[in-house]
């Protein structure tokens, strides 16, 4: 079993940074592809990046490809997401998820475990 723990969300004006920190325990993540969803109130949950098992590959949605980053501390258990120049439509829950196997998909309904999410909000 591993469990996911996300923080780091919080309230920012547009323009802003956060940086998002998703801390496992239980068992190493380091053969566990990640991923990072999003949720907005009445929408799907929807793919916001992902990295390789190794860190070597990560992905990107279009809205977020050049503002967010997404890494990963295999030796500290973690995957992170620094998100900038956030926008109102950032706006959302903010899952951390971990798949068994070295590429991360896109779909949310394949991964094995989640984080219980954490809330990011980005005023005009």
């Amino acid at each position: 079993q591993v469990q996911l723990v996300e923080s780091g969300g919080g309230l920012v004006q547009a323009g802003g940074s956060l940086r998002l920190s998703c801390a496992a325990s239980g068992r190493t993540i380091s053969s566990y592809a990640m991923g990072w969803f999003r949720q907005a109130p009445g929408k799907e949950r929807e793919f916001v990046a992902g990295i390789s098992a190794t860190g070597y590959s990560t992905y990107y949605s279009d809205p977020v490809r050049g503002r967010f980053t997404i890494s990963r501390d295999n030796a500290k258990n973690t995957v992170l997401l620094q998100m900038n120049s956030l926008k109102p439509e950032d706006t959302a829950v903010y899952y951390c998820a971990a798949y068994t196997n070295q590429l991360p998909p896109r779909h949310h309904s394949v991964y094995d475990y989640w984080g219980q999410g954490t809330q990011v909000t980005v005023s005009p």
